[in-house]
């Protein structure tokens, strides 16, 4: 069986050595490597290339969306989870335009996490119910016609935008220019009277339209 490397970012020391026992103990996963200082946390991450990696969003140097912003801009293909003590809707609105795979709360991690885990190994966006419950009543500004007013293909690229990937993997996905790609990005925008992908983002997921948040 393959292992799925997983690196791992907390500035409590005690709770970082028990995330890495429990990753540890399962046979489908190994430990990358593991950081309490988050300012390290890219440079570590960007070296060490894991599958995934479980950062807290809430953190005293860098914040894990910050780390999470850095990945996305340097198109890493690292699959990031957030476990954290608290997450606001403003933060998972941000972090759905980032592509976060996964949220999950602290106190669920010893019963969660491995599920949360091979969730987003096997390609599933994995969000556990209580913050699901907040996705739900994201804040979103007011729009004329939901989304049924994207024509085909600027739903599939506002898909793609949510997930986290750039213009130019957007073109690459879709074997377009990524001059194209920001022509329909503008007038997704437009129609949708939003400004930027993290309004986008709670948008698309708040109406159904993205991949269920609740972990399966």
């Amino acid at each position: 069986m393959s292992r799925h490397t997983v690196f791992l970012v907390d500035d409590h020391p005690v709770l970082l050595r028990g995330l890495a026992d429990l990753v540890a103990m399962e046979t489908d996963f190994s430990v990358a490597g593991s950081t309490t200082r988050s300012v390290d946390a890219f440079a570590m991450i960007d070296r060490l290339k894991p599958d995934m990696a479980v950062l807290d969003i809430n953190m005293p140097d860098v914040s894990g969306l910050a780390i999470l912003r850095r990945i996305r801009a340097a198109d890493l293909p690292v699959r990031v989870v957030f476990l954290t003590a608290m997450i606001t809707p403003s933060q998972a609105a941000e972090a759905l335009a980032h592509g976060i795979w996964g949220i999950l709360l602290k106190e669920a991690a010893p019963d969660m996490l491995i599920d949360c885990l091979r969730g987003v190994a096997a390609g599933r966006r994995w969000f556990a119910d209580d913050v699901a419950a907040k996705l739900g009543n994201l804040p979103i500004p007011a729009v004329p016609a939901g989304l049924a007013g994207l024509t085909r293909r600027e739903r599939e690229i506002a898909g793609l935008a949510c997930s986290g990937l750039s213009n130019k993997l957007i073109a690459r996905e879709l074997g377009a220019g990524e001059g194209t790609v920001k022509i329909h990005l503008h007038n997704i925008f437009q129609k949708l009277r939003v400004n930027n992908r993290t309004a986008l983002a709670a948008l698309y997921y708040q109406r159904g339209d993205g991949e269920s948040p609740a972990g399966t």
